[in-house]
């Protein structure tokens, strides 16, 4: 195996845990109240910018990264109970509408609360390159890699051996037997976006010591990270995590062999072949629609 492809591959992994995260965040969403959140790559953006920000303040980079992710949790709780909730009945399509002038909101008041400059953060351990096969592995991947599986781990935790998670699983299989038994459904989709939008972060702070981070990064982070739920089956929590890696995978590639400049374009070829030629995505699980 070349250097060459080394480093490729190990782009695409650092890329596609990131894409993960995203699109983790699409289906805990989409599992608990069948609404699309386009808003969902505006939590990436609060995350690094607001971590960035406390940082400049003088807050420890630790100190700054969990200060940023519960504010991305705040956020996330407030779209839901303030845009989402009081549209709770309306037709998907309007709430996906909802969604999308949230993730316009969100970048407004990004622009104004913070400016329209490029920022990043500083390396949580350093920035000297790990020689391996040839080619380089920054520290900073190891982080984003090591993140990552822990979420996931956590995810796995949270969901099979808490009340609330099994009260999210129940509400994703089906909303009215889960109030039946006594769930309150509002309580779990109030969880939810709080979830999604701490995981958003997450991959926001992890991403800016790479590739920095700006008022206006949330939109291409969240189609890539939805056409990575969509590749792994809207939904499907597996599927998200094996949609993001192969995304990553198939950018890098692409973008090493191919050219650069189409790197963005694949995330949207991935969205249309995966709707004709895997509808139910990887994970192969069939999507239920909301009449």
């Amino acid at each position: 195996m070349s250097a060459e492809l080394v480093q490729f591959l190990l782009a695409g992994i650092t890329l596609g845990a990131i894409y993960a995260l995203v699109a983790l965040g699409f289906a805990i969403i989409y599992n608990a109240s069948h609404v699309i959140n386009f808003a969902q790559g505006e939590f990436v953006m609060i995350g690094g910018m607001a971590a960035t920000a406390f940082v400049d303040s003088g807050l420890p980079l630790p100190l700054a990264a969990a200060a940023a992710v519960a504010a991305a949790t705040l956020v996330g709780l407030a779209l839901e109970k303030l845009a989402v909730e009081p549209a709770r009945n309306a037709s998907v399509v309007t709430l996906i509408i909802i969604t999308i002038g949230a993730s316009i909101l969100l970048r407004g008041l990004a622009s104004l609360v913070w400016d329209k400059k490029i920022h990043s953060l500083p390396a949580f351990t350093g920035d000297k390159p790990i020689a391996i096969g040839g080619a380089t592995l920054l520290p900073q991947t190891l982080w984003v890699l090591g993140a990552t599986v822990v979420a996931v781990a956590a995810l796995w935790w949270f969901f099979n051996r808490t009340l609330t998670g099994k009260a999210i699983l129940a509400v994703s299989h089906n909303h009215l037997a889960a109030r039946l038994m006594g769930i309150s459904v509002r309580r779990v989709l109030m969880v939810s976006f709080g979830l999604s939008a701490a995981l958003g972060a997450l991959a926001g702070i992890l991403i800016a010591p790479i590739s920095f981070t700006s008022w206006d990064i949330g939109v291409m982070l969240g189609l890539k990270g939805f056409a990575a739920a969509i590749l792994g089956g809207l939904g499907s929590g597996p599927g998200a995590i094996a949609g993001g890696l192969a995304l990553g995978l198939i950018e890098a590639l692409g973008a090493g062999y191919l050219s650069s400049a189409y790197k963005d374009v694949f995330a949207f070829v991935i969205i249309l072949g995966a709707l004709v030629f895997l509808p139910n995505g990887l994970a192969g699980r069939r999507a239920a629609e909301r009449v």
